[in-house]
């Protein structure tokens, strides 16, 4: 993992940053380094609410902003920006519009590396419409001061068409800090985060490498 001088993650969701790339930012912030976490919607239409239900559609909104604000703590985020969009929205936001947003914040930060969903490549319709406004943004700079920004994909066909993550990091040193983010995130991960702390007693194979383990992809404009 290479020294930045300051890191911007940018997803539409809470929640999106604990199961991906919440080792990642728990790594960057206990060495130090600043970490912008723009979220651009807080999740108001997601249909989990809670097992058994504690949330209705008027106050999930305001619950998943409160877990948002403590997974931000429990990985050191001091700098949770909270932008407003509307959830499922994000695709039909002006493109022009969104990128600009993004290039503002791009500007104000100067940031060295972006965190973001890779366009196309991250099955939810507004993952896809974040990262391909992030990746306009950074476009439309001149190259020499570009940010590198490592993409997250998981969609089925993404190892098929864009090759091998080139980045992976092993985050075992702060596997608790991740752990405890994907709990914060209660209305979303309590059916999951139960069969998840009982195969992670028993040591499974593939909870283990989920958790231990974080992928990225560079991408190369």
């Amino acid at each position: 993992m290479e020294n930045e001088r300051h890191v911007l993650v940018v997803f539409p969701h809470p929640d999106d940053e604990a199961f991906g790339v919440s080792g990642t930012i728990a790594s960057y912030t206990k060495r130090g380094t600043p970490v912008t976490y723009a979220c651009l919607t807080l999740g108001e239409m997601g249909r989990n609410m809670g097992n058994p239900p504690f949330a209705t559609r008027e106050s999930l909104p305001h619950i998943r902003k409160k877990e948002l604000q403590d997974a931000a703590n429990v990985l050191g985020i001091t700098d949770l920006r909270m932008l407003g969009y509307r959830d499922k929205t994000v695709e039909f936001e002006d493109e022009t519009v969104l990128s600009a947003h993004m290039g503002a914040i791009i500007a104000e930060l100067n940031p060295s590396l972006i965190i973001t969903f890779y366009p196309g490549y991250a099955v939810h319709p507004d993952h896809d419409a974040t990262g391909a406004a992030v990746i306009r943004a950074v476009r439309e700079m001149p190259e020499a001061s570009r940010p590198k920004v490592h993409c997250v994909a998981f969609s089925n066909n993404c190892e098929e068409d864009i090759g091998q993550a080139d980045i992976v990091y092993n985050v075992s040193e702060v596997a608790d800090q991740k752990v405890a983010a994907i709990k914060a995130h209660v209305s979303q991960t309590q059916l999951m985060v139960t069969d998840m702390t009982e195969k992670l007693k028993n040591q499974d194979p593939e909870v283990m490498a989920r958790i231990h383990n974080e992928r990225f992809w560079t991408y190369h404009f």
